[in-house]
């Protein structure tokens, strides 16, 4: 199970890192999400002789067929499209950086080339047949995003906090604070959207009644859960102390220096997200091409899964290569439909599943998620398209 690489957005949500709020949100999503995706995991084989291996089949379950897929798939698609186009932007970025750094005499190249170099390699990965045709991709991947955390953490640490660090907000009122808060908000959404996968994950291991695959399951996913702490909360703590409401997108570029060391960084970023795109996009093959054969009546082949494949990567290249406020956007998406799928959509199915007594702990832990994940929904993007609205004056469309 890759380990997911969100952290170096969250570094410099605009507005979120006053740190007492900040760090407050960003551990509490930690907890709530850890808690829902327990509930996950426990609910893929919650009916005896049944395995829901996928998070739709889950919804439907719980929802009825038909509202079940209206609930939760559009969600699903949105997530999981909306990560690897970031992953798509991050990967050509770092190779962009990367160039730039080793080469400094070269001649410039656009960053756009850069994210079709990176799509490249997605075309060739992305007909590998399933999850486990590309587990040794997603271990190095997660060992990548272990070296490229450790990197920007302790040699931010090293470096020591900049003179004249400050830290206020980066907005010079007090409006624009509390939208670029809210905007914040769904950036730190966007930062736990495992969920939206862990069931056809749990789905690879095999289950038995004296060995229920939620076992071996849950230890992965705690084991995840934690090393992803470990990358997310030193990063954003030690990178906000030393460089303050300056902290760049990618921390590693408020280092400046050493050389090697950024274009090192930026290299074990490129191969997580690698592996980290195909996490996310496997399902999605799953979908369309289910969809293609069962309801289309297409013929199943290779050609089938090439042209699907490669057409959703095209499409996810082309996004992320033509709106330069993705940014932003990510935001809205992470509010309408990240922390659904991760903060409260699995507490709801619980509730109905489980019916646990009310006015019991499982009940008032299983709300509280609820109110603090709806809440995510309605004030993130109302944040996140104020933004767009003031910035797009400067977007360069295809840069």
């Amino acid at each position: 199970m890759a380990i997911d690489f969100k952290w170096w957005i969250i570094s410099c949500s605009p507005g979120l890192w006053t740190l007492g709020p900040g760090a407050t949100i960003l551990v509490l999503s930690w907890v709530v999400t850890l808690f829902t995706l327990w509930q996950m995991v426990e609910m893929h084989e919650i009916v005896p002789g049944r395995r829901f291996d996928r998070y739709h089949e889950l919804g439907q379950y719980a929802f009825g067929e038909k509202l079940g897929i209206w609930l939760v798939v559009p969600q699903q698609l949105i997530v999981q499209a909306g990560c690897d186009i970031v992953y798509m932007v991050t990967g050509g970025t770092c190779m962009w950086q990367f160039y730039s750094i080793v080469c400094k005499n070269c001649k410039p190249i656009k960053r756009s080339y850069f994210i079709m170099l990176f799509a490249a390699t997605q075309f060739f990965i992305s007909n590998l047949p399933n999850f486990n045709s590309i587990t040794t991709l997603s271990f190095a991947a997660a060992v990548m995003s272990l070296s490229y955390s450790a990197i920007a953490w302790i040699a931010s640490a090293m470096r020591g906090v900049q003179p004249h660090t400050s830290y206020g907000s980066r907005y010079e009122t007090n409006v624009g604070n509390m939208f670029g808060f809210l905007s914040g908000l769904g950036t730190v959404a966007f930062a736990f959207s495992g969920h939206n996968v862990v069931l056809e994950i749990q789905a690879t291991i095999a289950s038995s009644p004296d060995k229920p695959s939620k076992k071996p399951m849950w230890k992965g996913s705690l084991l995840a859960y934690i090393i992803v702490a470990l990358c997310y909360f030193p990063v954003a703590f030690v990178g906000y102390l030393v460089f303050g409401d300056t902290v760049k997108d990618n921390i590693v570029t408020s280092l400046e220096k050493p050389a090697w060391l950024i274009a090192a960084a930026n290299l074990f970023v490129v191969i997580h997200v690698m592996g980290s795109y195909q996490v996310f996009a496997m399902p999605v093959f799953d979908m369309l091409e289910s969809f293609l054969v069962l309801r289309l009546n297409c013929k199943p082949s290779r050609l089938l899964r090439l042209t699907t494949r490669s057409t959703y990567v095209a499409v996810t290249m082309f996004l992320g290569i033509a709106f330069p406020f993705f940014g932003s956007l990510l935001s809205v998406l992470g509010g309408i439909a990240f922390a659904p799928t991760s903060y409260y959509l699995p507490c709801i199915i619980w509730l109905l599943i489980c019916k646990p007594k009310r006015y019991s702990l499982s009940w008032f832990v299983n709300w509280f998620c609820i109110i603090f994940g709806a809440s995510l929904t309605i004030l993130a993007p109302i944040g996140a398209v104020r933004e767009i609205i003031v910035q797009s004056s400067t977007y360069k469309f295809f840069s």
